[in-house]
């Protein structure tokens, strides 16, 4: 069993410990103060719960003390084992005091199953509590005497392994030796090849250069050919953009003056129909509004010309105004 498994055990002792002694007190207290009820001075019965509370108190600090010196793996010498003791006949008395009294055998029997139950268990979760707190001893004692030998074997192994790559260092030096001195011999064969290599590269080097320079010479004057040819295409092509913007320019300033011709004309045909002799069409009252806020006709002119009321007419002439760039002298 490991230390996990140990440790789950003893938790589980320790819940169920506490389980029986919290229900225990419970009953305890349920059963006892009743008695001392009946056995306390009238206006001392509030102090009934008392003893009961305070023989309870005594056995939670037995327990909880057990615990703590079982897992420690000390022991409290004779006191502690006469305080259990007591407190648990305490217990047993106070619980079948009443039935006894009262000569009911069944409720002796009763009443002692958790006080007994109580005691049991506090002397068995001591002795399970110094069980696994020896089982836990001897467990790390283990693992300490088996991490030692582990240590041990490793130290062991590192030694025989710096003995190995001493041994292989030494011998790499006694290679790495032999092996200088047949590169050495190769190297002055080698040095011998690479001179010959050399003047044979310097050779081939200035041969490709002067053949490189002749090559780049020729495509720089091919180059300033290309660019001279660039040149004179750009310089037709900018000529040639120049005059067609010209001429568009003259074809725009010629349709321009054609449409303000034209709405000049149009404007005049509307201003020259004179005073209306009845509301014209929306559409038709609206271009005529138009013509006449540019031509700077006032309020009431405009509303004579298309048989519309004045207001109508302001409300047009408002929106023209936030349209059309508003000249000076145009009445309001």
């Amino acid at each position: 069993m490991n230390s996990v498994q140990i440790r789950s055990a003893e938790k589980a002792l320790s819940i169920g410990t506490w389980l029986i002694v919290g229900g225990a007190m419970l009953f305890s207290i349920l059963t006892v103060t009743p008695l001392m009820e009946r056995h306390t001075p009238a206006g001392w019965k509030w102090t009934a719960p008392i003893l009961p509370l305070v023989v309870d108190a005594a056995v939670v600090i037995v327990v909880r003390l057990d615990a703590v010196l079982a897992r420690l793996g000390g022991h409290g010498g004779r006191w502690p084992v006469a305080l259990r003791w007591m407190t648990g006949g305490m217990t047993l008395a106070l619980n079948v005091a009443d039935s006894a009294l009262q000569k009911e055998l069944v409720g002796v029997a009763v009443h002692a199953v958790a006080p007994l139950l109580l005691i049991v268990t506090a002397e068995t979760g001591l002795a399970y509590r110094q069980a696994i707190t020896a089982a836990l001893t001897v467990q790390e004692a283990q693992q300490k005497a088996e991490q030692a030998e582990r240590e041990q074997v490793a130290t062991q192994r590192r030694e025989a392994a710096e003995r190995r790559q001493r041994e292989e260092r030494e011998h790499t030096a006694q290679l790495a030796r032999e092996q200088r001195e047949h590169e050495a011999l190769l190297a002055r064969e080698q040095t011998a090849r690479e001179e010959a290599a050399r003047r044979e590269e310097r050779e081939q080097t200035e041969a490709r250069e002067r053949a490189e320079r002749e090559a780049r010479e020729r495509r720089e004057r091919e180059r300033e050919q290309q660019q001279l040819e660039r040149e004179r295409l750009e310089r037709e092509a900018a000529q040639r953009r120049a005059a067609e913007l010209r001429e568009r320019e003259e074809r725009e300033r010629h349709e321009r003056a054609e449409r303000q011709e034209r709405a000049e004309r149009e404007r005049a045909a509307l201003l020259a129909a004179g005073p209306a002799t009845e509301r014209q069409d929306e559409e038709l009252a609206r271009a005529t509004l138009r013509a006449a806020f540019e031509a700077g006709l006032a309020v009431r002119a405009a509303a004579e010309l298309t048989g519309w009321s004045t207001g109508w007419v302001s409300a047009r002439y408002q929106e023209l105004r936030d349209t059309i760039p508003t000249r000076e002298g145009v009445p309001a």
